[in-house]
């Protein structure tokens, strides 16, 4: 099989075919595996901000919420983290396992910082009275944080598993890493539509 770097060499880079140890993974499976769960997790949001779009034409039982400062300070943080992360994945594929190890730990403390955040946020409207059920803005506010904050999450295992393996696969770093800036990407599509809706 061939390296996906065979045509940035002069010469023909050959793996070992993974056909003969069943228990490896084929080059490429991740890359199919990302695509399938971003491109389904797109759709997914992208349903319910059509929802909330159309939901808001209509003013009836419609009461818009005052979005917490706070959120600011999450996005920031969420970017940062996409950013030591893209960093972290450069410094593995070139070997600098120390330094690679020191900014994944950076992008653990800013993600777990994020979702900290997104809570806080949550209980300041709960005290101002903006509840899961008062009224089709909130319920949304509520829906689209709390599900993005799952899959930040979720992201979390992965990182978790990927820092867990001695020696993990150059392709494994990459697919994690570009699931944190979809993650990234996919937050400031929120955040922009409640702000410019709300």
């Amino acid at each position: 099989m061939l390296s996906d770097r065979a045509e940035k060499t002069s010469e023909v880079v050959v793996l070992t075919a993974s056909l003969e140890d069943p228990s490896a993974s084929p080059p490429g499976i991740y890359r199919v595996g990302f695509l399938a769960t971003c491109g389904s997790i797109f759709a997914f949001f992208a349903a319910l901000v059509i929802c909330y779009i159309w939901r808001a034409q209509s003013a009836n039982y419609w009461e818009p919420i005052q979005l917490p400062s706070i959120l600011k300070l999450s996005t920031t943080l969420i970017f940062l983290s996409s950013l030591t992360f893209e960093a972290a994945r450069r410094l593995y594929r070139r070997g600098e396992r120390p330094s690679y190890y020191k900014l994944m730990a950076l992008t653990t403390l800013l993600t777990v910082g994020f979702l900290a955040l997104q809570t806080s946020a949550w209980v300041d409207l709960y005290r101002a009275g903006a509840f899961l059920s008062q009224n089709p803005h909130s319920s949304f506010f509520y829906i689209f944080t709390g599900l993005h904050a799952a899959h930040v999450a979720g992201g979390l295992v992965a990182l978790g598993f990927v820092l867990a393996k001695r020696a993990p696969r150059r392709e494994v770093v990459n697919m994690v890493a570009y699931y944190w800036h979809f993650l990234f990407v996919l937050w400031v599509g929120l955040y922009t539509t409640l702000a410019v809706v709300s």
